[in-house]
């Protein structure tokens, strides 16, 4: 299935795009698509009987937003330099283990929302990545498989980043990693039974038109069970919890100089196979 949630920002409701690209709407049978559907086997099957009876209410999708596919987020933990091409282009070691830093759920923003530079920002740059959803309750999980069984599904994500902030203020990432609309999530969430194999996946990511990034989740250095399984040894992670799973080759941060940062006026398009496409549009904050 393809849950998302559309409306305004804050009210936003539950909705799903059928097989034949129709928007659904879920309201009459769960409240929000967040860890309450997920944790509830019994109202995740009620959808699915709606849409196999094809009762749902059609939607009309003219002038209506998409939100972030997931209300209610926990937690997002992000994995960094966790492709091989992009610690090659960052001239940097592959790491050893996972290097994890958290971003604020109220980083999250729609797929077209928005994405505003911050103030003094020189070094504004983008990340295409794969988002696992997590589904179920994941502690000191043991197995790949386990892990596997937690994630309710996938979605896209833009882990946008400010350089100087990150890397040059002193301190650890959280500055250039937190800062407002930083994460635009979906359009959807694609159900985990819809992607068979979470390390065959293309990513790719456009600035002004121009492909940046064009990378697959096979490149990863830990791939996305191992991801999962490892930060639940460090951290519990509760449904409606996101995994940011890391970016491939192509930042901006890895460029020649003069580096193509973002700037007010910037559009930025980016996909990942099955999983939806995102555009924004660049302002100053």
């Amino acid at each position: 299935m393809k849950l998302l949630r559309v409306g305004p920002a804050g009210a936003e409701r539950p909705a799903l795009l059928d097989e034949e690209g129709t928007l659904r709407d879920l309201s009459a049978l769960v409240p929000d698509v967040d860890a309450g559907l997920f944790a509830d086997e019994s109202a995740l099957e009620r959808v699915r009987a709606a849409v196999g009876a094809r009762v749902l209410p059609a939607l009309d999708p003219s002038g209506l937003r998409i939100g972030p596919p997931v209300g209610r987020i926990g937690k997002i933990v992000c994995v960094g330099l966790n492709y091989h091409a992009h610690a090659t282009e960052l001239r940097v070691k592959v790491p050893a283990e996972p290097v994890l830093f958290l971003k604020a759920p109220d980083t999250v923003v729609g797929p077209e929302d928005t994405v505003l530079v911050p103030r003094g920002s020189e070094k504004t740059d983008w990340e295409v990545e794969l988002a696992v959803v997590i589904g179920r309750t994941a502690r000191y999980l043991e197995t790949d498989e386990q892990a596997l069984a937690s994630i309710a599904g996938y979605a896209v994500a833009n882990d946008v980043s400010e350089r100087a902030f990150q890397m040059e203020r002193g301190g650890q990432w959280d500055k250039g990693k937190n800062c407002e609309t930083f994460n635009p999530l979906g359009p959807w969430l694609v159900t985990a039974d819809e992607v068979p194999d979470p390390q065959d996946l293309r990513l790719r990511l456009w600035v002004n038109g121009q492909l940046r990034q064009d990378g697959s989740t096979a490149d990863q250095i830990f791939p996305v069970a191992q991801v999962v399984r490892y930060v639940s040894q460090y951290m519990t992670l509760h449904p409606g919890d996101i995994v940011n799973t890391g970016t491939p080759a192509g930042v901006a941060m890895g460029q020649p100089e003069p580096k193509p940062y973002l700037r007010a006026g910037d559009v930025v398009e980016l996909e990942i196979d099955g999983l939806g496409r995102q555009r924004q549009v660049l302002k100053e904050a």
